[in-house]
């Protein structure tokens, strides 16, 4: 993630590197008929891994330091992540957004066809909640219960799965701000909010930090829709490694069509700043590195 200090991207490159190591073991190839290539194309390689890093700034923000690999942190990592793929193989659906190119590459249903695209999706689904749920019983059983319903409400009607149902109705549509905001907050925010909860229900936070970081992970959820919206019509489809433009190709409603460019960009730098109070009020140990996330988030160019 470039911009930041040199101690976030050390952190960040090592954090990175035992995600794609875990991703790379629980991710199966020998799934039948071609579908474990399929889960795999759709996973490893690629992506900023926003979700895991944000799990993991956050879990050690509130405890001081981060558990063994295959502990309740680095599980919900993962599984934030799976979700994540899964989502976005179902998006670029011809169905859905119908979209040939994601993270540099061609989309899943263009690599393995639509019916393996959908039937990797809803592996990588079932997937992540077996990660949060370990045979060995390595992890608390009411942690368990809870990292699950945190991340089905984020993934579910209430959440993603929502958002892009609102997405699809809103196309050719004229929302306004507010009707905006509520899409995007499930879309896209409530997997990014989750991903700061989770981390910090493994860890242990108390109800004061939670309530802090909830509000720090809903202005970065936000914004990091707004900058997406404004890469789309200021970035090109190699530096973004998905289609650009695709928004206003498709006649979808986006921050820079209702606020015009200049407004959108200064709305995501107010948001920017909401997600830095919001950290100083947490009384974390250490939160260096969700503000570096956070700058990233609004100051990023893909």
């Amino acid at each position: 993630m470039s911009g930041t200090s040199a101690d976030f991207s050390q952190w960040s490159t090592a954090r990175l590197a035992e995600v794609e190591r875990l991703l790379e073991q629980w991710v199966p190839a020998a799934a039948p008929a071609g579908l474990g290539a399929a889960m795999r194309y759709a996973v490893l390689d690629g992506g900023k891994r926003l979700r895991p890093l944000l799990v993991l700034a956050t879990a050690e923000a509130v405890a001081g330091a981060l558990p063994p690999a295959g502990a309740a942190a680095w599980r919900a990592a993962c599984a934030l992540e799976l979700i994540h793929a899964y989502s976005l193989a179902h998006d670029d659906l011809p169905c859905m957004d119908n979209d040939v190119l994601r993270r540099g590459k061609p989309t899943l249903h263009v690599r393995f066809g639509e019916a393996l695209a959908l039937l990797a999706g809803d592996a990588l689904q079932a997937l992540a909640f077996e990660l949060l749920l370990p045979p060995e019983a390595s992890l608390e059983p009411a942690l368990m219960v809870r990292l699950c319903r945190l991340l089905a409400r984020a993934a579910g009607w209430d959440g993603m799965a929502g958002g892009q149902a609102i997405d699809l109705a809103g196309v050719g549509q004229l929302l306004d701000q507010t009707r905006l905001e509520d899409m995007h907050r499930r879309k896209t925010g409530a997997l990014l909010l989750a991903s700061v909860e989770m981390g910090a229900v493994a860890s242990g936070a108390n109800e004061s930090a939670l309530q802090a970081l909830g509000r720090y992970g809903r202005a970065l959820g936000l914004a990091f829709q707004v900058v997406d919206d404004i890469l789309d019509v200021t970035a090109d489809s190699a530096t973004l490694g998905k289609t650009a433009g695709k928004d206003a190709a498709a006649d979808k409603p986006t921050f820079v069509s209702l606020l015009g460019l200049e407004a959108a960009q200064a709305y995501a730098d107010r948001l920017l700043a909401q997600a830095h109070e919001a950290l100083e009020q947490a009384g974390l140990r250490r939160a260096d590195h969700l503000h570096a996330i956070a700058d990233w988030v609004v100051r990023r160019n893909h």
